[in-house]
């Protein structure tokens, strides 16, 4: 493990120049605190988890002090926001601290959210408030403790200072981690301007740093988009699959890894609903939990766009074709892995497809109900669920299914359940939760975000005295209106 003051930093997106980026230090705080750390990404750093304790811990991750070594920068891009293109957008409240290395030889960008004004503010205060930092804390720790790729989030730092959106709040910000914050938008606000050139630095960056297998490939730019599309299905199948909504999946807010990048107004499904809008800003529901996957497949179109000057319009069309299958194979696949199957059938999509158009016509808790699925024996796991669908004779149909379904695997009652729960959490962060655990916090009391954040990092463990946080939510938690000042 090592100290504070060891990290040691390898600043490459800084080396690419002010074409890509602005050198601006942080705004700090008033009397910065620590809110909540995350020992899980704290160890990315070869950081022990008692480092936490030390007063130089939030004074560093809040800005009050830097590393000799770190390079503060303000990344420049554009994007598309709700389908339409912003020629300039950038990192308006968000610094790029630098890009440290850890033991094994990864790099993770320091990124620091809520650093105060920068030359892409617009009419911005460049800040975060404490709501906003501690739902994306939470969001990204939870989503990597279930499994699925995301940015990480190391902690949170809260303040006296002043911040006003629809009411004042507090001023905090957020110390996130990922092996880069390159997104879809950094490669439009090249090709876009016509810096041709800039955007083919940008492109060797991305490649060498993080898609160095591509360098093997005849074709190496082409082999990136192929190696980004996927990743993005890949991650699409599993937000769909666990219910995940993002609720502003701007060109902006894609990451080039293919990872969950840039958290606001997302929830995870309480009730299922193919037809769930997460964002209140959302009036048309571009963003709904059912349009996730076809705005995916949009955003990868526009990346392809911005990547014309150096793949033929052609092969870039064949890769797009990908995108469809790979995102239903992989979605399959989680599926059926969440009904606990270990062998492919051919008619398992409908099976999946059937059940789920009885959880949205009864409302059906979308968590709980795998969860309990696995907890028993198919017949008796059944019978107990029945009771919860309106339509008792379509639902008895699909169980008859599902019990022959199930008894081809030949599997032993145990096994089942162990695999089931390995794959279909008890816990979920519910909006309700993070409500509550937000304004304990805002009152001065961390205590309940901090236990939140400990049981949400073992999902799916039973973690005997925190049943509370897995029981059905009440009627008001699910219907928190979330907007993007979220």
């Amino acid at each position: 493990m090592k100290t504070l003051t060891e990290l040691n930093f390898d600043n490459r997106f800084a080396r690419l120049g002010d074409v890509f980026s602005t050198e601006v230090m942080p705004q700090p705080l008033e009397e910065p605190r620590l809110v909540v750390a995350s020992e899980a990404a704290m160890a990315l750093l070869d950081l022990g988890p008692a480092v936490a304790d030390d007063p130089l811990f939030a004074e560093l991750f809040s800005g009050h002090k830097l590393w000799s070594t770190a390079e503060p920068r303000a990344m420049v891009y554009s994007g598309h926001q709700f389908g339409s293109y912003n020629p300039r957008l950038g990192d308006g409240r968000g610094l790029l601290l630098g890009e440290v290395v850890n033991d094994a030889g990864e790099h993770w960008d320091l990124h620091l959210k809520g650093a105060g004004k920068t030359p892409y503010s617009r009419m911005g205060d460049g800040r975060a408030v404490l709501r906003s930092s501690i739902r994306e804390f939470l969001a990204s720790e939870h989503l990597h403790a279930l499994g699925i790729p995301s940015s990480r989030a190391l902690c949170v730092t809260g303040s006296d200072t002043p911040v006003y959106r629809e009411r004042q709040e507090r001023g905090a910000m957020l110390m996130r981690l990922a092996p880069s914050h390159v997104r879809f938008g950094n490669f439009e606000f090249f090709y876009y301007t016509k810096q041709h050139d800039e955007l083919k630095q940008l492109l060797d960056h991305v490649v060498e740093s993080h898609f160095p297998v591509c360098l093997e490939h005849p074709e190496p730019y082409r082999s990136f988009f192929r190696e980004a599309l996927e990743r993005t299905a890949g991650l699409i199948a599993y937000w769909q699959a666990y219910g995940f909504c993002h609720g502003v999946m701007n060109t902006d807010n894609m990451s080039i890894l293919g990872i969950t990048f840039d958290f606001g107004p997302y929830a995870f499904l309480d009730d299922f609903d193919a037809r769930f809008i997460c964002n209140h800003s959302d009036d048309a529901g571009r963003y709904s939990y059912e349009n996730q996957v076809p705005i995916a497949h949009w955003n990868l179109a526009a990346l392809a766009q911005a990547l014309t000057p150096f793949v033929a319009v052609e092969q870039l069309r064949e890769t797009m074709d990908l995108f469809l299958p790979i995102y239903e194979a992989a979605w399959l696949d989680l599926m059926r892995r969440r009904l606990g199957f270990r062998t492919a059938e051919e008619d398992d999509r409908e099976l999946v497809q059937r059940l789920l158009q009885l959880m949205q016509t009864s409302a059906i808790d979308y968590t709980r109900f795998f969860r309990e699925l696995g907890d028993s024996a198919p017949e008796q796991s059944l019978a107990r669920l029945r009771e919860d669908f309106l339509d008792i004779k379509a639902f008895d149909d699909w169980a008859a299914t599902y019990r022959q379904r199930t008894e081809r695997e030949n599997s032993d009652q145990s096994d089942r359940r162990a695999r089931m729960h390995a794959v279909n959490p008890k816990y979920i962060l519910r909006n309700y939760l993070a409500q509550q655990a937000i304004e304990a916090a805002e009152a001065g009391d961390y205590g309940p975000v901090r236990e939140l954040h400990a049981v949400l990092s073992h999902p799916f463990d039973e973690q005997p005295g925190m049943e509370r946080y897995a029981e059905r939510p009440p009627e008001w938690g699910k219907h928190l209106e979330i907007s993007c000042s979220s």
